[in-house]
């Protein structure tokens, strides 16, 4: 078998939740040996967060942390003990990449910072993932995905006209932070190999959603242009019709036929003669109100005429913008997916077998693969003290003083 793209590579982990976990999980399922430190005890604070089979609580099954922690191994150590930082020192000498997402400020106070990091090993790279980053006014506050994601932009313009604002999707800007941070990491790791210098990569999640697509970057263009402020709207008549989620035979469809593409709708529909008027394609026609509503009294009855699958390859043979909003059942066992192997099956030790999201991209001459479940909690700590050089009486001695 070909080697993994971070075959050669080791990483220590320090972080917990979602963000950092994901960052390293990047890492661990291209290859690379990923230790994972946890509390003793309770470990990372994602083993308490759900789903659970069966909803029963249990910190070795839950789904959350399954997923962020694959082809990890778990290594229990308490931070606050007074042999905690020899032991992080020994480890980062064997590594080439320490990831944390602990508040500003934790790691210099636990004697494990950065310039202490590069005391044990020059060209170490650390990548510290943290809510507004290391330095700067707001770099002790707390914050929410929600939060990160209004903050960043434009969340201010997505909702119904005279309504909040409401934000799209759980923990989205959380996995975006950790994947930009894992990029991050990758670049100083290849200066840490080629210039042979070591660096601290400074991720704000905040900043990531600043930065980063989802409209923002042309609303924020716009405001510099003309101090335009974006609003919410109706879809009907914002972004032309037909825009938005429709009902049809077994279940919905989406859809973003407005503007330029509403003839392709029309075409679509198999060019219903109500349609033919010159009416319908003048350009301010889309944004008159009146008329999306005749229109829709034309198109939601089609729409429920046809399925789902029905719907989408019309609108494909038509060029139009669509797609299904499929259940979970129906993504699973959608055959364009099984056959690029996107979910993997993975054997848990505690959780049994379980399907797993799986790549987000394919290197067709590095090979992506699960080698191990997510660890069970300190299931290699052992291993880990004794190829650091610590002796059978001296692992036994960190077990019973709770510092492992």
């Amino acid at each position: 078998m070909q080697d993994q793209a971070l075959a050669d590579v080791r990483v220590l982990d320090l972080t917990h939740y979602i963000s950092g976990p994901y960052c390293t999980k990047l890492l661990a399922d291209y290859g690379a040996d990923v230790l994972k430190v946890e509390r003793p005890k309770s470990g990372d604070g994602s083993r308490r967060m759900g789903p659970f089979p069966k909803d029963e609580p249990d910190p070795e099954k839950s789904g959350l942390f399954l997923h962020l922690n694959t082809n990890k191994k778990s290594f229990t150590l308490d931070l606050k003990s007074a042999d905690a930082k020899d032991i992080v020192l020994r480890l980062v000498e064997t590594v080439d990449i320490v990831v944390e997402s602990f508040r500003p400020g934790t790691m210099e106070s636990l004697g494990i910072g950065y310039e202490a990091l590069k005391s044990a090993k020059p060209d170490i790279v650390l990548t510290s993932v943290s809510n507004f980053g290391q330095t700067g006014p707001y770099r002790d506050y707390m914050l929410t995905d929600a939060m990160a994601y209004g903050m960043g932009g434009e969340m201010y313009s997505t909702g119904i006209a005279d309504r909040e604002p409401v934000k799209l999707g759980e923990n989205v800007v959380l996995y975006q932070a950790g994947a930009v941070a894992s990029v991050a990491t990758m670049g100083a790791l290849f200066a840490s190999r080629l210039q042979a210098i070591g660096q601290h990569v400074d991720v704000s999640i905040m900043e990531t959603q600043v930065g980063s697509i989802d409209r923002r970057m042309s609303m924020l263009l716009a405001y510099q242009y003309n101090g335009e402020i974006t609003r919410r709207t109706s879809a009907s008549v914002g972004f032309g019709y037909p825009t938005g989620v429709f009902l049809c035979a077994n279940g919905y469809i989406q859809i973003n036929g407005g503007g330029n593409y509403f003839q392709r709708v029309v075409n679509m529909m198999d060019n219903p003669p109500e349609l033919d008027d010159p009416t319908w394609y003048e350009p301010e026609s889309q944004f008159n109100s009146d008329l999306a509503d005749i229109f829709k009294a034309y198109f939601i009855p089609w729409c429920l005429e046809r399925t789902k699958s029905e719907i989408w390859q019309a609108a494909q043979e038509a060029g139009v913008l669509t797609g299904t909003l499929n259940t979970i059942e129906e993504l699973i066992e959608d055959q364009h997916f099984i056959q690029r192997e996107a979910f993997a099956d993975v054997e848990h030790p505690k959780a049994g077998r379980l399907m797993q999201p799986g790549r987000p991209f394919i290197m067709s001459e590095s090979p992506w693969s699960i080698r191990s479940p997510a660890p069970l909690l300190g299931q290699h700590t052992d291993e880990i003290l004794t190829s650091l050089g610590y002796h059978a009486d001296e692992v036994a001695r960190l077990h019973k003083e709770g510092v492992v």
